[in-house]
């Protein structure tokens, strides 16, 4: 009877240690499977995103210099043309009238105003050219004091920019000249009789003469506005004509809100545009006033136009022309060596963001300092080091000094 209630005792006490061993392993605090990546060091960027159109900075609308028959266009769209000698349009003049000596004074007198502005064009480009000149000059001396060591990297920069910005002046220079020429040619066509007078009084024989219209600038045609045979008043718009090799920049419609985060002379990247690489760019203005739009969903937002201009050679935008889509990348801030994480690892802790950091197995919240952040990465400047394990997408239930485990991949 003794060996049978020992028996019982034995077996008693072994269920029970069973049991609760089965209740600790149950209840046992267990890790929290949660996703682990790591702090990397490298280079990184915020950007302000933006659709954009490219467009001709100084397009030239070609017009009928007086009253005519305008006979068919055979210029396309895409055609080369050169300036003072490709032959765009053809007008045949309607029944001339003679000019009264106050309407021929007040002619000449638009041709001698049209040869005054072409001079005054004439100077602001030598005044460019110089400018240009001065500015390449001090770009060349800086960078050989940048490349002794002496000349900082932001005078080199500044003297880069500033010889951009004198070759940008010097395109545009070129293009006023192109257009006081064309204005001069319209004011001595308003001036020319077509009824056997020439402005000086001389005879000609201009009642059955095809008045041709030659290209104002060097460039390709845009558009044909007029195509058909037709009569028109004197100031119809033809054609237009624009220079897209040395002349096409870049228009986007920015939120305001990210308009005034971004400043003249920022870098741009200038991508979804067609080509196999992005293409470089450089805000070049930035419009003082907005304006509202509504969005594809109906919200009225309030848009500034910035103006993009192409930094990269034309051979690399190859194809790409007036009015097409791009999408337009502004830099905010780069650095090419960052404490890189997640912006999912981080997470707000009272005013502060804060992370968790793997250590033995068990997280620890750190407060971090952040300097920038894109959406998907963020660059940290204290608070952790290049490969430091973190948790990824921390769970709303994980807390400080809890154990972790790493979820395994499906």
């Amino acid at each position: 009877m003794a060996a049978k209630k020992h028996t019982r005792q034995i077996i008693s006490l072994t269920v029970a240690l069973a049991l609760a061993g089965a209740l600790a392993y149950a209840f046992w605090p267990r890790a929290a499977l949660v996703d682990l990546g790591s702090v990397t060091e490298g280079p990184m960027q915020v950007t302000i995103d933006e659709e954009g159109r490219t467009q001709v900075h100084n397009p030239y609308t070609v017009s009928t210099p007086v009253t005519g028959r305008l006979l068919r266009v055979e210029v396309e769209p895409g055609d080369e043309v050169t300036a003072q000698k490709t032959v765009v349009a053809r007008m045949l003049p309607t029944t001339p009238t003679v000019l009264d000596a106050r309407s021929r004074e007040q002619a000449r007198a638009n041709v001698t105003a049209a040869e005054a502005a072409l001079r005054v064009a004439e100077a602001a480009l030598n005044t460019a050219r110089a400018d240009r000149d001065l500015a390449e000059a001090t770009l060349a001396r800086t960078q050989k004091l940048f490349d002794s060591g002496i000349a900082a990297r932001a005078a080199l920069d500044n003297d880069a920019r500033s010889a951009r910005a004198a070759e940008a002046a010097l395109d545009t220079a070129r293009a006023a000249i192109s257009m006081r020429v064309a204005e001069l040619d319209n004011a001595q066509a308003a001036l020319r009789n077509f009824d056997g007078m020439g402005p000086d009084g001389a005879s000609t024989n201009g009642a059955d003469q095809i008045h041709p219209i030659h290209a104002p600038i060097s460039g390709r045609i845009l558009e044909v506005l007029q195509r058909s045979e037709t009569t028109l008043a004197a100031g119809t718009p033809i054609l237009e004509i624009g220079d897209i090799r040395n002349d096409l920049e870049v228009l986007s419609e920015m939120l305001s809100t990210d308009a005034v985060q971004i400043a003249p002379g920022d870098a741009v990247i200038i991508d979804q545009w067609g080509g196999d690489a992005p293409l470089n760019g450089v805000v070049s203005r930035i419009e003082p006033t907005g304006f509202t739009k509504v969005s594809a969903l109906g919200v009225e937002e309030q848009r500034v136009r910035v103006t993009i201009r192409f930094s990269d050679p034309p051979e690399a935008r190859a194809g790409l022309g007036h009015g097409f889509r791009v999408e337009a990348r502004v830099i905010t801030w780069a650095s090419d060596k960052a404490l890189i994480v997640p912006a999912g690892a981080l997470f707000r802790q009272g005013e502060d963001w804060a992370i968790f950091v793997v250590e033995d197995g068990v997280a620890r919240a750190r407060t971090v300092a952040v300097e920038a952040n894109n959406g998907l990465q963020a660059a940290i400047t204290d608070g952790v080091a290049a490969g430091d394990m973190i948790v990824l997408y921390p769970p709303a239930g994980l807390e400080d000094g809890q154990k972790v485990a790493q979820r395994a991949a499906y």
